[in-house]
């Protein structure tokens, strides 16, 4: 019998989670009163509630949330402190391997470099690690809302910090009339650079965002991608080149973007062959533990142990990190997920 509490104990991979929607209430709260910044609340449990978003008729909707805690990620000490936080928080989750994705300009409002939020958070997530045992690495991202020279800059900066920890460039942000393809020269040159290519496609955008993303901008993996049933020939390109998807239950619901989690596609797309894997996207705002959507994919989809494990081990499998790393993570997830019953 599959239980939560069982569900909780199985070694996992996080590959997309958003470091401006993992605060802790309670850190908010601190930070804001560092710099009298305004808070719904300043009483923890009613600014969790807050955050959690139900109300969201969209994705830009949805997205509005993260007004409340970028504003606190503009000093080295805030961004370090939740990057830290963050990787112990993953460890109580049983999360052996996370990516975190940012965009560090989000955090130059008052002055600081790019490359001084890259290294508050990797001197963050390398205590994490040392403390928790996650192995931790970073994901840049640019957003779709941006001049395309300002995501070539965010690229430029993620090639240079590839030996450091950062090991992926990607693009967020509302998908509504904004093609990833816009952002082809940043791609262009993140791939030149050797970094890991995933991009948020086919949430609030159709099919021709993921192929955008595929075609034009080199993506290795793609984010949400829930949208991709609207186009059966682009499925089987993405199940033959085995081309991972990153996939967000409950955060699709946040978005609307599926009206109800049994009637999420990465039920069919798991069944059709794609590699799949389950991600939260934000932990704050949905509301969700990685523990948490495995839960759901067996309780509204169906999913059993045996499928489960096989989409942990997807998610290791599908790292930006280099082989012989992957492949030590894996084989001890593998063996972990074995010993337990």
């Amino acid at each position: 019998m599959l239980t939560r509490e069982l569900i909780g104990r199985l070694p996992k991979a996080e590959l997309h989670i958003h470091l401006d929607s993992v605060l802790r209430p309670e850190t908010m709260i601190e930070l804001a009163g560092a710099i009298e910044f305004s808070l719904p609340s300043h009483d923890a449990d009613a600014l969790r509630r807050f955050m959690l978003v139900d109300d969201a008729g969209d994705l830009e909707d949805y997205l509005r949330r993260f007004d409340y805690t970028i504003p606190l990620l503009q000093t080295p000490e805030a961004i370090e402190r939740v990057a830290y936080e963050m990787v112990e928080d993953a460890a109580g989750d049983q999360i052996r391997y996370l990516e975190v994705r940012y965009c560090p300009s989000l955090s130059c409002r008052e002055g600081l470099t790019m490359a001084e939020v890259l290294e508050a958070e990797l001197r963050g997530l390398a205590r994490g690690e040392r403390d928790f045992g996650v192995v931790s690495r970073i994901i840049n991202c640019s957003l779709r809302h941006y001049d395309p020279e300002a995501s070539v800059e965010i690229a430029r900066i993620s090639v240079a910090f590839r030996e450091r920890g950062v090991v992926g460039f990607d693009l967020a942000g509302g998908e509504a009339r904004r093609p990833p393809g816009l952002h082809r020269a940043a791609f262009e040159l993140a791939a030149e650079g050797c970094l890991g290519i995933t991009v948020h496609a086919g949430e609030a955008a159709g099919a021709e965002s993921i192929a955008d993303a595929l075609h034009h901008c080199h993506a290795d993996r793609i984010g949400h991608g829930t949208r991709l049933y609207e186009d059966p020939i682009l499925r089987d390109y993405v199940r033959d080149r085995r081309i991972p998807i990153e996939t967000n239950i409950t955060s699709n619901l946040k978005t609307r973007a599926v009206a109800r989690a049994a009637e999420h596609p990465v039920r069919q797309y798991y069944d059709a062959g794609l590699a799949v894997t389950l991600c939260t996207d934000g932990w704050l705002m949905a509301g969700v533990t990685l523990s948490d959507e495995y839960w759901l994919a067996h309780t509204q989809l169906g999913f059993s142990r045996q499928e489960i494990d096989r989409m942990i081990l997807t998610a290791f499998e599908s790292a930006f990190l280099p082989w012989p790393m992957r492949q030590d993570l894996l084989a001890a997830a593998r063996e972990e997920l074995a010993g337990l019953p």
